[in-house]
C-alpha cells in the first residue's frame, strides 16, 4: 500500500516542500510571469520534505526526537501528500550492506519510494493509460535524494576520495528514478541538487579541523563543499543526457535541474540583509553545545536541549535541516524561482 502524510506531523518546522511556495503561492510570480496550473504535485526524497511518513512507518525512527515538539511547531497546518521518507537514500540498502556499510534499517530508498508511487496510482487510475493525463498534469520532485547515501558514507570515516567512488552509484540511481516517472507518463520533473554541506552544523561540528585552510572565509568548510559541487556536476551532467535523449523520444518531457547548493549560498551570503543573525549564520536554532550549538548525542528534540527564541533569525533549525517559510526555506525557494518556472514550460 503507498504511503501517504495526509497530514502535517510534527516530524519538524522546516518540511517546508520548497515546490509548494514557488507553485502555488501569489506573491512566487516575479518578474516570470509563468503560470504552472499543476493538479497534482508528487515529492520523493528524504528528511528535507517528509512530511510524517517515518511516523507512519512505525519502529523505532517513528519515536525518535524529530517526531515530537518542537519538531512541527510552525509546519503547514493543513494536509499535505508525499513519498519522502526521513533517512531515505537514493540506493537500495543492499548497495550499502554490501560493503560493510551500516545503514538505519528503517532506510526507504528511492526504490521502495517508488514503489509506493506505483500502488498509489493503481489506486486512483483505472488503468495506466488512464492515468496519463493526471501525469502530464502533475509536477514531480525526485528529491532533493542522495544526501544520505554520502553521510553513511562519511559518518563511517571514509575519506573523500572512497564517498567520491560513490557519486555515479548515486547519480545513476537518481536518473533511473527520473526515467521511471517519465515512463509511466509523467513530463514534469524537478532534480535537486545537494546542498553546501560544508556550511551545514553536523558537518561543521564533525569535521571540524585546527587547520584554518580547511575553510574558507565565511567558516565553511572547503573540502566537503567541494565534494557537494561535484556530486552537483555529475548529475547535471547525467541530466544533460538525458535531456538530449528524451529530445529524440519524448520532446514533450521537460526535466528541470534545481540548484539548491545556489540557493543556500545565497542565503548565507545575503543573511543580515535578510534579518538573519549575523553571529549565529552557522548556529542551529534548537540544540545544544559546541561553537555551532549542535551536539550529536543531544539532537533537537530530546529533554532538556532549548530552542532559540526566534527562530527566525537563524538559518539552521537543527543541526541538519534549515528553518521554515519567512525563514531559510523561503529565502531558498525565492532564488529558485524564476530559473525553476522559466525553463518548466507548462502554460497549458
Amino acid at each position: 500500500m503507498a504511503r501517504q502524510s495526509t497530514m502535517c506531523s510534527a516530524l519538524k518546522p522546516c518540511l517546508f516542500i520548497l515546490v509548494c511556495f514557488l507553485i502555488v503561492s501569489p506573491t512566487a510570480f516575479t518578474a516570470q510571469e509563468t503560470i504552472c496550473p499543476f493538479q497534482h504535485i508528487y515529492q520523493f526524497g528524504d528528511s528535507i520534505s517528509d512530511t510524517g511518513n517515518i511516523i507512519l512507518k512505525g519502529g523505532l525512527a517513528s519515536v525518535s526526537p524529530s517526531s515530537r515538539l518542537p519538531y512541527g511547531m510552525t509546519s503547514f497546518h493543513r494536509p499535505t501528500v508525499d513519498f519522502a521518507v526521513a533517512g531515505g537514500t537514493a540506493l537500495d540498502t543492499s548497495f550499502f550492506q554490501a560493503r560493510n556499510i551500516p545503514v538505519p534499517i528503517s532506510n526507504t530508498p528511492l526504490s521502495a519510494q517508488m514503489q509506493w508511487f506505483k500502488d498509489h496510482l493503481k489506486s486512483v487510475c483505472h488503468s495506466p493509460s488512464d492515468c496519463a493525463p493526471r501525469l502530464q498534469r502533475s509536477l514531480i520532485m525526485l528529491g532533493e535524494i542522495g544526501g544520505n547515501d554520502y553521510n553513511h558514507v562519511f559518518f563511517n570515516e571514509k575519506s573523500i576520495q572512497e564517498v567520491r567512488n560513490y557519486v555515479p552509484h548515486v547519480v545513476s540511481a537518481i536518473i533511473k528514478g527520473v526515467r521511471e516517472v517519465v515512463r509511466l507518463g509523467a513530463a514534469h520533473v524537478v532534480v535537486p541538487g545537494n546542498f553546501p554541506i560544508g556550511c551545514i552544523p553536523i558537518y561543521l561540528t564533525s569535521f571540524a579541523n585546527p587547520d584554518p585552510e580547511a575553510y574558507d572565509q565565511m567558516g565553511r568548510l572547503r573540502e566537503v563543499n567541494e565534494f557537494a559541487r561535484y556530486h552537483n556536476y555529475y548529475l547535471r551532467r547525467a541530466l544533460h543526457s538525458l535531456r538530449q535523449k528524451l529530445k529524440r523520444d519524448n520532446p514533450n518531457v521537460v526535466v528541470v535541474y534545481a540548484d539548491y547548493y545556489g540557493a543556500l549560498e545565497s542565503v548565507l551570503a545575503r543573511a543580515p540583509f535578510l534579518g538573519f543573525d549575523r553571529g549565529s549564520l552557522l548556529k542551529s536554532c534548537c540544540g545544544i553545545g559546541g561553537i555551532y550549538n549542535y551536539d550529536g548525542r543531544r539532537m533537537c528534540g530530546t529533554p532538556g536541549v532549548p530552542v532559540c527564541r526566534e527562530p527566525v533569525k537563524y538559518i539552521y533549525w537543527d543541526g541538519i535541516h534549515m528553518t521554515q517559510k519567512k525563514k531559510a526555506y523561503r529565502h531558498m525557494s525565492e532564488f529558485l524561482i524564476n530559473d525553476m518556472l522559466s525553463n518548466m514550460q507548462c502554460v497549458w
